[in-house]
């Protein structure tokens, strides 16, 4: 069995996507992480060592996204998981990547990737 630590719905404001009014203003890019685990040595220990610190992880991307100016979602949605699997020693993730408001009609638009 899997466990998973999940962050949801993390706001962060960068310059992102290809039209000329677009590189010139932030948007808002909402972000949801979940991260594979093996949890049962941090409910035993009850120590914040034995797990993903993800207060730390959740600071390392804003601190990316609000720094980065790409084109594409898919750009920045690879970066986000480099960053996370090196600085943080995580071998799974799942991460869901948004513009919420960027399609008339739609709350959002986006991409999800498995890493």
């Amino acid at each position: 069995m899997e466990d998973r630590i999940y962050i949801s719905n993390l706001k962060v404001q960068a310059i992102i996507g290809i039209f000329g009014w677009e590189r010139k203003v932030r948007q808002e890019i909402s972000i949801d992480l979940e991260i594979a685990l093996n949890s049962k040595k941090a409910a035993e220990t009850d120590a914040i060592e034995d797990t993903f610190d993800y207060k730390a992880i959740t600071k390392a991307i804003i601190a990316y996204v609000e720094s980065s100016s790409f084109q594409l979602q898919e750009t920045l949605a690879e970066g986000i998981a480099a960053l996370v699997k090196k600085e943080h020693g995580v071998s799974s993730l799942r991460l869901r990547v948004s513009k919420p408001g960027a399609l008339r009609h739609a709350d959002d638009v986006g991409i999800i990737i498995h890493r």
